[in-house]
């Protein structure tokens, strides 16, 4: 559950399910908000489950099991991917390195499940790992004018230019960790990490004190990293191969990426795949699953869509065959093939770029 489901209500938020928790959808105008976003800065309570890893084994273990290498330094992170034995994704991550603890930010209903699977693979190590979802807040301040409104209520510390780096400050007088963000939603970001017990406070203040900000739900969420070529895990990234995705900013070439006792190959998660994710421009707006055609025949499938704010057409992200001539693709939308061309991602270019922008050699 949120927590500072009163705050939200204050500012007349609707609510939604996602994965196992509730969270804002909207608050009553979610292309106001999506358009503020794009123009000056936004505030929304980020849907995140928070474990942490301390012991002196921490950062070589929780590197052996994930995509990516974790930074030793305080003050860094990283993002990575936990993949089953055949190389699909089942989780993403994203790891910070403070000097007693790893910090990891895993989707909602994935925390339990991974904070379990840990902690019956330390074996000899001095690790231990904690659920600890229910003891943080963590908000997301997006938008073109995103580093001045966090600046505007930061003091003690200045907010950082370098993606997935962080310092420590107060706002409104409590403590906080303030991380840039990597650009999923195609503007500056920065997450804001405090204690549960004063989650309200901080909250207030990022959408109140400094400069003005919208607070917004996942719907804005959702178009905002559509229009940026944002995969999300629930949407595109669940059970995939990472090459699939395009999603090389995960990825550590250099090491063999260790999935339980499991060594998945390089070689797999290098090679041309069979399928990309590509972006539409539809006639109408499709169903996430709408089959997409060539001629006569299935190519692929809408795997998100969205009636786009900034652009005022339907937009979609699809995953189709590889080596597909994109001319005269359609989807289908109420039982009709309907024009759709692709598209290069982004499709609406903001003050930052999204890491997971897909890319293939």
């Amino acid at each position: 559950m949120t927590l500072v489901e009163a705050v939200h209500e204050t500012h007349g938020a609707t609510f939604v399910e996602r994965g196992g928790t509730r969270v804002a959808d909207h608050y009553g105008r979610p292309e106001t908000a999506h358009r503020a976003v794009r123009n000056v800065a936004g505030v929304t309570e980020m849907a995140y489950g928070v474990l942490t890893i301390t012991g002196e084994d921490r950062i070589e273990f929780v590197d052996n099991a994930v995509t990516n290498r974790v930074p030793a330094e305080d003050g860094r992170g990283c993002y990575a991917l936990l993949l089953d034995p055949q190389g699909r994704i089942e989780t993403d991550l994203y790891i910070y390195t403070t000097t007693d603890r790893l910090l990891v930010f895993t989707p909602p209903d994935r925390a339990e499940a991974v904070a379990s699977e840990w902690s019956e693979k330390t074996f000899i190590q001095d690790v231990d790992i904690e659920n600890a979802t229910e003891s943080f807040g963590v908000f997301g301040v997006h938008g073109a004018q995103a580093t001045e409104k966090v600046a505007s209520v930061l003091t003690n510390a200045t907010p950082s230019e370098s993606h997935l780096s962080f310092v420590r400050g107060s706002i409104d007088e409590a403590g906080v960790t303030v991380i840039r963000g990597d650009g999923l939603a195609g503007e500056e970001g920065y997450e804001v990490v405090c204690a549960a017990d004063v989650a309200e406070s901080v909250f207030d203040a990022l959408i109140n004190n400094g400069l003005n900000a919208a607070p917004f739900g996942v719907r804005t969420w959702e178009s905002l990293t559509l229009e940026a070529g944002t995969p999300l895990f629930d949407t595109e990234l669940r059970g995939e191969i990472p090459n699939v995705l395009g999603l090389r900013n995960a990825l550590d070439f250099e090491k063999g990426c260790y999935v339980g006792q499991e060594v998945v190959s390089r070689v797999e998660n290098r090679g041309q795949p069979s399928r990309r994710l590509v972006g539409l421009a539809c006639e109408a707006l499709p169903d996430p699953g709408a089959a997409v055609f060539a001629g006569d025949s299935t190519v692929g499938e809408v795997t998100r869509a969205v009636e786009s704010p900034t652009r005022d057409e339907p937009l979609a992200l699809a995953l189709v065959e590889f080596d597909l001539d994109t001319d005269g693709l359609t989807v289908r939308i109420d039982g009709e093939e309907r024009t759709a061309r692709v598209e290069p991602l982004p499709f609406v270019e903001g003050s930052d770029r999204s890491a997971r922008l897909p890319t293939y050699e």
